[in-house]
């Protein structure tokens, strides 16, 4: 029974080999695998990588299981040279085959879109910026900009970068963009967009455009109810004329930069320049980068005398502002016990 022995090893080691040889097949043709799971994200993929770099960079996001599988199947359907850098758009655990397929597409046509809400601070837009792919540091990108000088819009030289001049809106990028770029388009969108507000009345009151847009940058964090803009800018306006602090506590948040938690005692009274309920006056520049409206609200402001406000219990984030001291109080008295009764808040509509 030897030759029929051997013949079983034999036989044995060859469906082992068959047995491997489909494993292989099917780990690098993947049947079963598709398009991915959960949402799509974006991946810059770097000029000049190579397959294998591409490869490994898929891998470490969980696009694909491995990367020298996907070389392989990468050399095997011929589109080794195919594959183009730039952003696309994947899911996680995509197949070899989709993977390639998004990659051969050229991204030439694609632009990243990125929408900055009005009001935003430099360091709030660039988490924006990130999430949305685009490649740098935005924070280093938006201190200062080739061309670009914020002196001329009267700042004279109290501006540490373009805080206030990076305009909030959508903004389409070609798919190779930088945050360089996109600060670029920002400070070319401000300046389109400044070129067209009357600052005659600013002026009146000695108010160059660097003033207007810090008092439009905390006009945008008082302000939830767009009516409101012009009478909340009158109200600055008549306490700056009064001597009065601002009292402002975004100008705060926005020295700690501290944005969504609450601000304890010690934090109202922090030493900054940007205390505006220590300081009289303006803080020394914009604390966000405000939209038009906001701009064009500072610059015509309401024509009446209020000169305190708080919030309208049950108004949706309505104020009530008042003329004198008394009626403020009154106001106020209103609201506490509105908010005693709702427990919280009493904003609610």
């Amino acid at each position: 029974g030897g030759p029929r022995k051997g013949r079983l090893v034999v036989l044995g080691a060859g469906v082992l080999g068959l047995i491997v040889v489909a494993w292989f097949i099917f780990a690098l043709f993947q049947p079963f695998k598709g398009d991915g799971t959960g949402e799509p994200f974006r991946i810059n993929i770097p000029q000049g990588d190579s397959v294998g770099q591409i490869g490994d960079l898929l891998a470490e996001k969980d696009v694909i299981s491995n990367a020298t599988l996907f070389e392989l199947r990468a050399t095997l359907s011929g589109k080794r040279g195919d594959l183009n850098h730039g952003v696309h758009e994947f899911r996680e655990d995509m197949s070899y085959g989709a993977a390639i397929e998004e990659l051969t597409k050229t991204t030439a046509r694609r632009t990243i879109t990125v929408t900055i809400p009005e009001g935003l601070s430099r360091s709030e837009t660039a988490g924006v910026v990130e999430a949305a792919g685009i490649p740098g540091d935005y924070m280093a990108a938006s201190v200062r900009s080739k061309g670009f000088d914020p002196n001329d819009y009267g700042a004279q030289g109290r501006a540490k970068n373009l805080e206030g001049f990076l305009f909030p809106a959508t903004y389409e990028l070609k798919p190779n963009a930088t945050v360089k770029d996109l600060v670029a388009q920002q400070l070319g969108a401000f300046e389109d967009n400044i070129a067209g507000v009357n600052m005659k009345h600013a002026r009146s009151k000695n108010l160059t455009v660097y003033d207007v847009l810090t008092i439009a940058s905390m006009v945008e964090r008082e302000v939830a109810v767009p009516k409101e803009r012009r009478t909340v800018a009158a109200v600055i306006y008549n306490r700056l004329k009064m001597g009065e602090p601002l009292g402002i506590d975004a100008t705060i948040r926005f020295a700690l930069d501290n944005w969504s938690e609450p601000l304890t005692e010690s934090d109202l009274d922090t030493d900054t320049p940007y205390n505006t309920r220590r300081n009289a006056g303006l803080p020394p520049g914009p604390i966000g980068n405000p939209g038009l409206a906001s701009i064009e609200a500072v610059a015509q402001p309401a024509k009446t005398d209020v000169w305190l406000y708080v919030v309208k219990p049950g108004g949706c984030g309505e104020h009530v502002f008042s003329s004198s001291l008394e009626e403020h109080n009154a106001n106020v008295e209103k609201y506490q016990q509105a908010q005693a009764e709702a427990g919280g808040s009493p904003t609610e509509c």
